[in-house]
């Protein structure tokens, strides 16, 4: 394989998700694909519809030429109607139709990653036009798929794959911006510490240290007499930061230690995606 080793934890995790995400949703009637998920107000065929569509803009494709309906509550700006493009031209797609043209992407699309031999840092388009590295666009990627492949298993009551390759691209991204929800959004106290010690399948222990300046960054050694310390489980985690629910809703998962508002401010600022 000519994939630069430095992209390929990101191929075989985007290769682990997206091939999950077929198996669970290729032998589903038709009435499944009408689900509800987390993701807020999409349905399993909406999800799958994203999934495609993020895929094909990896491929190069264009973007569809559709009229977004006014009448899409979930829709408040202009990042979500980008999204909502690829989701809401496949609204009224069957089941066969879109696990077709699923399988058909996912075989495009190791075709390009056998035959990928860009180096990480060559700029490609990332959404909105925006240019960003090959590397960057591989890791946001992986982590997307994996993170619509725990919204699918949400929906469908089928859990899994909380510890997967895609799990372990999460975690990292989700930790890059740790530092800026406690120092810029929380407002944690200058020359502060606050440590998030989360338990199951992914587990690690982080604190983010806030200096003179207001500048936050993230360590392994954990602090002695933290402003604030946050516990809880992977995948609580994984749903706050990704905004699939809200701290009142899992509160009873997610203990807390030191300064209360600190605390309650992180977890007000704790999502992560848009």
């Amino acid at each position: 394989m000519s994939l630069h080793p430095t992209l390929q934890p990101y191929a075989d995790a985007w290769t682990h998700s997206i091939e999950a995400i077929s198996e669970l949703v290729q032998p589903l009637p038709e009435a499944d694909w009408n689900r509800r998920t987390p993701c807020p107000g999409w349905s399993v065929r909406d999800v799958v519809s994203h999934v495609i569509g993020l895929d094909s803009e990896m491929l190069g494709d264009p973007r569809p030429i559709h009229t977004l309906p006014r009448d899409l509550f979930h829709v408040t700006n202009e990042h979500q109607r980008y999204m909502e493009m690829q989701v809401d031209v496949r609204r009224h797609h069957t089941a066969p139709e879109m696990t077709s043209e699923l399988e058909y992407m996912i075989i495009r699309r190791n075709r390009q990653l056998r035959n990928e031999s860009r180096d990480p840092g060559t700029k490609v388009r990332g959404p909105f036009g925006t240019d960003l590295t090959l590397e960057e666009s591989m890791r946001r990627h992986a982590f997307a798929v994996w993170v619509h492949e725990q919204d699918l298993r949400a929906a469908l009551g089928s859990p899994g794959n909380l510890d997967s390759p895609g799990a372990h691209v999460a975690r990292d991204v989700l930790l890059d911006e740790l530092p800026r929800v406690v120092a810029q959004d929380a407002q944690a106290p200058r020359s502060s510490a606050v440590v998030v010690d989360v338990s199951g399948p992914v587990e690690f222990l982080r604190t983010v240290r806030v200096d003179i300046q207001g500048r936050g960054t993230l360590e392994t050694a954990p602090a002695l007499g933290p402003a604030a310390t946050l516990a809880l489980d992977w995948e609580t985690y994984v749903r706050l930061a990704c905004g699939r629910v809200t701290p009142e809703a899992v509160a009873d998962r997610v203990k807390t230690e030191g300064d209360p508002d600190l605390a309650a401010a992180i977890l007000r600022h704790f999502v992560l995606t848009q």
